[in-house]
């Protein structure tokens, strides 16, 4: 499959050292191609993926069409999105004129930006960089899909499946548990890719909930943002900040205006997942040292409606037993009674 050219490059450690091919097709490192080559590694992930062959099946980032072609085999039809129009002429000529080709739908775009079809399964290799993005975009699609099976960096994909107490449990892992069944399928080292990346993958399965629970996304994921930005502190400590105290007084003095207090699972059936894949959380998933210094409190001594508030938020907490409580340990039913409490008191986070 390397071909002479991937030879030619071999002795050279200089700017063409960095390119490399398949059917003559550049492979460029700066934009997540990274083409599996390991047949076995193939016929795992497709195996694995469980895919009927009444299925129609969305893939992500083709490449040349190794994954595809199995996955062609395997199902009813395969839609194909990739951005890079050189390789969507590689995978139409690798295709055209086989009993494949009339099965196969290849949409050129960004798949972060287009509509997508209506599909059974998600089956992909993706460019790294828009893993989180591209896990809520799915997770919004509608109608619901019965699963993906997608090919991450390792840490992120442990991220993904993080339980409490873990280290890398973060709001990732909480967003993503909330709207989804998530497990770890197989690890996958760098060697199996053409070219390698720098780091090892894994495949994840993500299996949408049905139903979905009564939550207002847009509340949920503003108490899940403001208590992983220190996971490992206290909630007590948390919500004692001058910056989140005037947050959550501002939304309260707003609601009390609007006369919309009460809880939010009014907006249960809204699916705006704004917010939840933000594109830096790939890099860097919480802000949080570990240390407990740099803390913003409220002076003690502060009067007024700052000083009521403040005992106000901080009743809730003791309400809910949550005030010495750290983020890094809550549940998804903790955080869902964590926020309910809130929004019986008619504190928001959005």
């Amino acid at each position: 499959m390397a071909g002479g050219k991937m030879k030619k490059e071999k002795p050279s450690h200089g700017a063409s050292a960095s390119k490399h091919y398949q059917g003559g097709v550049t492979f460029h490192k700066s934009k997540g191609q990274h083409i599996l080559k390991n047949p076995l590694l193939v016929d795992s992930i497709v195996e694995k993926s469980g895919i009927k062959s009444t299925d129609v099946i969305l893939e992500i980032g083709p490449g040349t069409g190794n994954l595809t072609k199995k996955l062609l085999e395997a199902g009813k039809s395969v839609i194909a999105v990739e951005v890079d129009p050189r390789m969507v002429l590689e995978l139409q000529r690798r295709f055209q004129g086989t009993p494949l080709s009339n099965r196969l739908k290849v949409i050129q775009g960004d798949v972060l930006r287009c509509d997508l079809p209506y599909f059974d399964i998600c089956v992909a290799n993706i460019p790294y960089q828009i893993s989180s993005p591209l896990t809520f975009k799915l997770l919004a699609h509608r109608p619901v899909f019965r699963c993906a099976v997608i090919m991450f960096q390792r840490e992120f994909a442990m991220r993904l499946v993080a339980q409490p107490g873990d280290n890398l449990y973060c709001r990732l892992s909480v967003n993503t548990q909330l709207l989804a069944r998530v497990s770890h399928l197989l690890k996958v080292g760098k060697n199996n890719f053409r070219p390698p990346p720098k780091v090892d993958s894994s495949v994840v399965r993500i299996e949408p909930r049905k139903p979905l629970p009564p939550v207002n996304f847009k509340e949920w994921d503003g108490l899940v943002r403001l208590c992983f930005n220190r996971k490992n502190k206290t909630l007590g400590s948390i919500f004692r900040q001058k910056s989140v105290l005037s947050l959550l007084e501002k939304n309260y003095k707003t609601v009390q205006a609007l006369q919309l207090s009460g809880p939010s699972g009014d907006a249960e059936t809204e699916m705006d997942l704004t917010g939840f894949g933000d594109a830096n959380e790939d890099q860097s998933m919480d802000l949080d040292d570990g240390r407990d210094d740099e803390m913003e409190v409220v002076d003690g001594n502060a009067g007024g409606e700052a000083s009521d508030f403040k005992e106000k938020v901080l009743n809730i907490l003791k309400q809910g037993n949550f005030e010495d409580k750290r983020s890094s340990k809550l549940t998804q039913v903790d955080f869902l009674y964590l926020l309910s409490l809130f929004n019986k008191d008619g504190i928001h986070f959005s």
